[in-house]
């Protein structure tokens, strides 16, 4: 169970644009092998870990906000996990999306 998030709380993400349709970005942990799609509690701090982000070149991006479910949702038919991170991108929790419920 989820330590910082409660409920059905609006995050922030970044969100890729580009191609036909927006996505998440989402990043690879190369210690656990695992895909994640990286979201933040306050908007400043998606924007400062940014920065620092990998990015695709010809790509826009920006922070958008989303509903924890939906970002939950659409990660796990991804086969990504969710990290919550700071604003200099310390990993405060990881959650397994198929653990959240839609309800």
């Amino acid at each position: 169970m989820s330590e910082l998030i409660k409920g059905d709380p609006w995050v922030w993400v970044m969100v890729q644009n580009g191609h036909a349709m927006d996505q998440f970005v989402g990043l690879h942990d190369k210690k656990t092998q695992a895909d994640y799609i990286p979201c933040f509690l306050r908007k400043d701090e998606a924007l400062q870990c940014f920065i620092n982000m990998p990015r695709e070149r010809g790509m826009r991006y920006e922070a958008q906000a989303v509903r924890y479910t939906e970002l939950a949702l659409d990660s796990a038919a991804g086969g990504f996990m969710i990290y919550v991170l700071s604003g200099d991108g310390k990993i405060l929790e990881k959650n397994d999306p198929k653990n959240v419920s839609s309800s």
